[in-house]
């Protein structure tokens, strides 16, 4: 599968662009980094040999007895006692961070939220919870998050501006009152409303989030539709008998898929501000998950520790840079009118050659 000309010349504008390209192979980094983060932060280890036996707690539940102690019930691997037990015929190979999101961290040095050391990089919470545990599961969460939604509002978008635009008359104009008056709601005081009736979790936020999310696209895609539904190639394909559908999809939708494009790095760092703001406020995800709203929350609520504060501030401001950076690269590769100074791309200059000679 080729890019073809028009393609090439947008991979070459968007390479150009530094800023972007490298902001993109950065943020791709971070995501793929932490996607696992159960193997980066987890305070069960990834790996057991005891007695001749190797053992993976990371991805199985094992009872205490397996390793020589007295309970049936899952090893406890913080318990100095149990890693004693495996220590005496074995060895333990943990994570990077031997803390899992929640997991309570013992003999601090100082009451919680104690300061950075050694043992904990970015200290830990007021509840005793490793912070940089947290903020590495709260950043999975959050792409995670923006990226359904960002998904399924561009779905939901793209179909809605592409049958306004196509079909026009009486359907675009009942559809554009509703838009207007849809989008006139306070959003954000309806969530509130609507997390503080129903228990807020994963898949309840995205719906209630996803209820106005939708219509960022539908202008942008409606006037494509609106200005491509009379040309020649669409007149001719309804007159070889083509369906309505069949027209939006094969005809006119790849044309309007390009200004879509280039709002879905905006869309995407818009979805996890909301979800962040949901957070912060205490009507987000439910108590105890990770999040970097709860982070900034507890930064606010505990000034005298402002390692909270500040690492929850650092990882949000460093995320949605990065994803502005993309998307006003990938704005700028779809602009015909921008063109970056450098040479051309490898295939034109195998072209000029060849004319040339």
């Amino acid at each position: 599968m080729t890019l073809g000309e028009v393609g090439r010349r947008r991979w070459w504008n968007f390479r150009r662009n530094r800023r972007a390209f490298w902001s993109l192979w950065l943020f791709l980094a971070l995501f793929f980094v932490t996607l696992p983060a159960e193997l980066l932060a987890n305070d069960a280890p990834l790996l057991v040999r005891y007695d001749g036996n190797f053992y993976f707690p990371v991805a199985r539940l094992y009872p205490e007895t397996t390793f020589g102690g007295i309970f049936e019930t899952e090893a406890d691997y913080t318990d100095p006692e149990v890693v004693a037990l495996i220590e005496a015929k074995g060895w333990i190979v943990w994570p990077l961070i031997p803390y899992r999101y929640d997991t309570l961290v013992r003999e601090l040095p100082t009451p919680a939220p104690s300061p950075p050391t050694r043992q904990n990089w970015l200290g830990t919470d007021d509840q005793a919870r490793d912070v940089l545990a947290r903020l590495i599961y709260g950043f999975r969460i959050s792409i995670l998050f923006g990226l359904t939604l960002t998904i399924l509002s561009t779905l939901v978008g793209i179909a809605a501006g592409a049958v306004q635009g196509y079909f026009g008359g009486l359907v675009d104009l009942l559809f554009q009152r509703f838009i207007e008056i849809w989008s006139s709601l306070p959003t954000l005081y309806l969530l509130i409303i609507l997390a503080s009736i129903v228990t807020p979790n994963f898949w309840w936020l995205l719906g209630l989030l996803l209820l106005f999310s939708w219509m960022s696209l539908v202008g942008v895609v409606r006037a494509e539709f609106l200005r491509t539904r009379n040309f020649d190639y669409v007149r001719a394909a309804r007159a070889l008998g083509a369906g309505d559908l069949a027209i939006m999809a094969r005809h006119i939708l790849p044309n309007a898929m390009t200004a879509a494009l280039s709002f879905l790095p905006f869309i995407l760092s818009g979805a996890i501000t909301s979800l962040t703001a949901l957070d912060f406020l205490g009507f987000g995800l439910p108590a105890g998950s990770p999040s970097l709203g709860e982070v900034l929350n507890q930064g606010k609520n505990n000034l005298t520790a402002p390692w909270l504060g500040l690492s929850g501030f650092a990882v949000i401001a460093g995320m949605l840079s990065l994803l502005i950076f993309v998307g006003e690269g990938v704005r700028d590769a779809f602009d015909p009118r921008k063109i970056f100074a450098g040479a051309p791309p490898p295939e034109e200059t195998i072209v000029r050659a060849g004319e040339a000679s």
